[in-house]
């Protein structure tokens, strides 16, 4: 039996490992952490990614912690209007095949964890890969595999000492009760666009809290990190003026976590003949397209398939994920970056320009959510 190891086990590393013992790998999961807290705040979820999840048999599980959202709506900065609003719900399910969710992180990672047939080997910080497939961590120890998956996000051992790119920007991000935000129990996904600053929120937990994502420029702030915290008042002042919306729900989030915003250039290549990489550590990107999770998804489904063909070399197969992986991730991780600028336009003609254009938004962005990667394996 192909023994995989993945390095990781974050939402891309444990969708990995599901797929592959689907497909009859024996795969270990490694990740550095001591404990598997309950970190992190929202993630979404559109049709692309819910289709990996259908077919993995874990969509209605997720469905189950989540939140269906029911509309689109861009408001104002400062007056709180909305000037575009669209259907989602059954309307988003009809077009793309999948609903659009909003989830706990934590929530999500229990539900593959709970999938997953085995559990995570954990305070096995990965300190290098060997091209025959040794790994060595930072404890001494080592194991060995057939292929190796590093899954191990922006900072990956995996891929190598390439350096991450600082976006000069960090994000607030935390969960308000539903009841302490105005109008929350009306949120579907909810920007509300501003000079130089954006916000995004939408519901998790069943419509219990709104998760929001909180976007400044700050070149000073470049920690990067799931646990650092801020506090609730600072992120206030960074939105002073804003509509009251805005200003009341971070004045009433429990705890506001705040990190800096890097991705990396896109790689030319992911492979070698027996590593490869996944998710955040093949093509981390900025949050402004909403899609980093569900590309993980769509690598873990693609890898698993590939991996899986009997045709292939082990060898063969890496190339043929990367191949079908690579073009499309890199398309959104460049898109991700442009859509910064474009949310934080000042009042004026040039937001006024940009609002119209968000009138075809749902075609604009149709071919990333309708994207079917079983169908693009076949072709």
């Amino acid at each position: 039996m192909v023994h995989i190891a993945v390095v990781g086990s974050g939402v891309g590393g444990l969708t990995a490992a599901i797929a592959l013992q689907a497909r009859g790998f024996a795969v270990d999961v490694y990740d550095q952490a001591r404990s598997l807290d309950e970190i992190g705040a929202g993630v979404s979820l559109g049709g692309n990614g819910m289709r990996v999840l259908d077919a993995l048999g874990l969509g209605a599980a997720v469905r189950n912690v989540s939140s269906r959202l029911q509309r689109i709506q861009f408001h104002h900065w400062r007056t709180g209007e909305i000037f575009y609003e669209h259907p989602m719900g059954d309307w988003y399910e009809r077009r793309f095949g999948g609903p659009f969710l909003g989830i706990h992180r934590a929530d999500f990672h229990q539900v593959l964890l709970s999938a997953y047939g085995g559990t995570p080997l954990l305070n096995r910080r990965c300190a290098a890969v060997s091209a025959s497939g040794e790994l060595s961590f930072a404890d001494g120890s080592t194991a060995t595999a057939d292929v190796v998956v590093g899954a191990d996000g922006l900072r990956s051992v995996v891929r190598g000492p390439d350096e991450p790119v600082f976006s000069a920007m960090s994000c607030y991000r935390g969960l308000t009760p539903v009841d302490k935000v105005p109008g929350g129990e009306t949120f579907g996904l909810t920007f509300f666009l501003g000079p130089n600053r954006h916000l995004v929120a939408y519901p998790v937990r069943g419509g219990e809290f709104i998760n929001f994502v909180a976007y400044v420029p700050d070149p000073e702030w470049t920690l990067e990190s799931w646990s650092a915290r801020s506090d609730p008042a600072e992120a206030v002042a960074a939105f002073e003026g804003w509509t009251d919306t805005v200003t009341t729900m971070l004045a009433n989030a429990g705890e506001v976590g705040r990190w800096a915003l890097y991705d990396r250039e896109p790689l030319r290549d992911w492979s070698t003949d027996r590593t490869t990489l996944l998710g955040d550590a093949a093509h981390p990107m900025l949050p402004h397209a909403g899609q980093g999770t569900n590309q993980a998804l769509e690598d873990a489904a693609a890898l698993a398939a590939c991996l899986a063909r009997p045709d292939l070399t082990t060898a063969e197969a890496l190339r043929r994920y990367e191949n079908v992986r690579k073009a499309r991730t890199r398309q959104i991780q460049l898109g991700a970056r442009a859509n910064a600028a474009c949310f934080q336009l000042p009042d004026g003609p040039p937001a006024e320009a940009r609002n119209a254009r968000l009138q075809s938004l749902p075609d604009t962005v149709a071919w990333i959510h309708e994207y079917d990667i079983y169908a693009a394996l076949e072709s």
